[in-house]
């Protein structure tokens, strides 16, 4: 059955929302968790199912992520069938880059094509979450169905970030819509609404189909959400499937978030640091493979103060020096240093970020390779942090990556 499938990864979206983070990178290699990149938790996801012929298409920024595929993901072995191949946009002379998330798949049809996959899965390279996907194969191929949607149920107050699904008793999907402004609920629950995750499984020659369809009607740009799974559901046999539910090697894990704003990103990085975290990095027959540089142990010492270097409640990663300063509720990535008598509080600190003597830091992201002056005060004064850097909805500060203080 997994042989018969073909994966293909959704990693060339710009992330504007993301901005700063997304300035130098493309989404799916945001940094996320002390160690990992975004498109680790889907790409573990595939290599735990068992789908180890995967396509990733790229496109905006892709550099950092095509060199953490190479650096981290070289692992297949390609004389067994097995590949994680980047795909950025081919630019022929009758095609241009990707016009959305169904045109970049259009434009490689012709890879897929050349395999011998009866089915398709696509995902999204830039959300958290943890998912068997055999299961979900296997019912699509049971159903006979065209295409499949994973979906969960979520709050309807926040039904309209997201495509909603309705479905009858038989799984059969009845209506799909994209972010609407009065999004349907779940029968008997109106408080209630079902939404698609973005992971899609498509019949191929069903999916060929479909794009080759609407590339005939579309001149513009076209994706799944607005123009192919909304006619699918029209003419075509599309059917849900359960995310969370009793089936699938990790069904005790619900915990899926598009991280696809700076709150939402911080939210969910913040999630990890709760005692009882709604997504446990630490299981061990499920465990989320990154690459990772050869550093040194953390250490917490004393600074020149004599102060003891402590964390509370943190995330610490390799190479990490604490001397003299006080962590709490954070995350730190490699080769961060926290100088003497420094307070960093509900933060985010990406690789190599130096945080000088006598700082005080609340609720930022820094993104990588920035030296933070002594005595520097970020997330303290949001007027003079709105003259430097960008400040969420919900007040996160957030400093991008090389930035130089004056």
């Amino acid at each position: 059955m997994l042989e018969q499938a073909i994966t293909v990864i959704l990693a060339g979206g710009k992330g504007t929302r993301l901005s700063p983070l997304t300035q130098y990178r493309a989404k799916p290699a945001v940094p996320f968790g002390g160690k990992y990149r975004l498109i680790d938790f889907t790409l573990a996801n595939c290599l735990h199912s068992g789908l180890r012929r995967i396509v990733v298409l790229t496109q905006y920024q892709s550099h950092s992520l095509h060199k953490h595929l190479r650096d981290g993901w070289s692992i297949f072995n390609p004389e067994l069938g097995e590949f994680i191949t980047p795909i950025p946009p081919q630019m022929s002379e009758t095609m241009s880059g990707y016009r959305g998330t169904a045109d970049a798949i259009h434009q490689n049809l012709y890879l897929l094509e050349r395999t011998d996959a009866q089915y398709v899965v696509i995902l999204s390279g830039d959300h958290i979450y943890r998912m068997d996907y055999e299961p979900m194969l296997a019912q699509h191929i049971q159903t006979r169905a065209d295409l499949t949607l994973a979906c969960m149920e979520i709050d309807a107050e926040r039904a309209h970030h997201f495509g909603i699904v309705s479905a009858d008793a038989r799984q059969r999907v009845e209506g799909f819509v994209e972010k609407p402004e009065h999004p349907p609920t779940i029968e008997g629950h109106p408080d209630r609404a079902l939404a698609s995750m973005g992971v899609y499984i498509f019949s191929i020659d069903y999916l060929k189909k479909c794009l080759c369809d609407n590339a005939q009607q579309n001149n513009d740009q076209f994706d799944f959400g607005h123009h192919i799974i909304p006619k699918a559901v029209q003419h075509g046999r599309v059917c849900v499937y359960h995310f969370g539910g009793a089936s699938g090697r990790v069904s005790r894990d619900q915990y899926w978030r598009d991280v696809g704003t700076l709150d939402s990103y911080y939210q969910a990085s913040m999630d990890l640091l709760k005692p009882v975290p709604p997504i446990d990095l630490y299981q061990k027959e499920w465990l989320i493979r990154s690459y990772q540089k050869q550093v040194a142990p953390a250490k917490m010492v004393s600074g020149a103060s004599g102060t003891e270097g402590i964390t509370i409640n943190s995330i610490v990663s390799g190479g990490v020096i604490v001397s003299g300063g006080c962590v709490q509720h954070s995350i730190l990535f490699q080769n961060v240093h926290v100088l003497d008598e420094a307070v960093v509080e509900s933060s985010i600190l990406c690789d190599d970020v130096k945080v000088g003597s006598g700082c005080r830091l609340n609720r930022c992201i820094i993104d990588k390779n920035v030296v933070i002056p002594p005595n520097t005060e970020i997330g303290i004064n949001k007027h003079l942090d709105k003259q430097r850097f960008t400040i969420s909805e919900d007040g996160i500060v957030v400093v991008p990556k090389d930035y130089r203080f004056e």
